[in-house]
């Protein structure tokens, strides 16, 4: 683990790989949990956690420089379902590059449960790893100038959904009707860093045959 400061209170704690980065972020969070580290804020990103309002970052940059980091632990919370219609059109562009067909890379999709690494880009917007590292998908060439609200994407080792309409080059395959970002609930936003993500296919009668 690499720690530099940032500003006068704050440390950017660097790791080696996304899992590590989810691992350090759960660790953080359970010591500030039961007291052992005082800290306003633990944001976590790629390969990266921010710890900010550190009252004495240098001291805190050693101790865990030294320290070693448990895998993340099993989630006890139920998995977060997500209603989806595979009907993105980038659907046959990603069952090409998989080499399966459109309803091969719905199975795959619907049949991973998923895990909020980091959150970003917008209000609401999660990056869920949970695909094998072959179902790596590449964005687009030419991003798009608008991507609905609820369109459910994939870039990279990451599967997205699009909480408001805004430019964008992830590969579409699919939709969604669930409210991402809700400036009236609390909280706000539905994915958090650690939640558990499933998407369950529907059609337009229910749940879609064989799948």
């Amino acid at each position: 683990m690499t720690t530099r400061p940032v500003g006068d209170d704050a440390l950017l704690l660097e790791v080696g790989s996304g899992a590590e980065a989810q691992a350090l972020h759960a660790e953080l969070l359970r010591r500030r949990a039961e007291g052992s580290l005082a800290v306003r804020e633990i944001v976590p990103a790629a390969r990266t956690v921010l710890l900010d309002g550190l009252d004495d970052p240098a001291r805190r940059a050693a101790e865990l420089s030294a320290a070693e980091i448990p895998p993340s632990p099993a989630r006890a919370r139920a998995a977060i379902e997500l209603p989806v219609r595979y009907d993105g059109p980038d659907l046959s562009e990603v069952a090409a590059h998989w080499r399966v067909s459109e309803h091969e890379v719905a199975r795959i999709h619907s049949g991973t449960e998923f895990t909020v690494a980091f959150c970003g880009f917008a209000p609401g917007f999660g990056y869920l790893t949970g695909l094998p590292a072959q179902y790596d998908m590449p964005r687009r060439a030419t991003p798009r100038t608008a991507v609905p609200a609820g369109a459910v994407a994939l870039a990279g080792p990451y599967t997205g959904v699009y909480p408001r309409s805004s430019p964008g080059g992830w590969q579409l395959i699919g939709t969604t009707e669930a409210v991402l970002w809700d400036h009236a609930r609390v909280p706000a936003a539905l994915l958090a860093p650690g939640t558990r993500v499933r998407f369950v296919p529907v059609g337009p009668a229910g749940p879609v045959g064989g799948l």
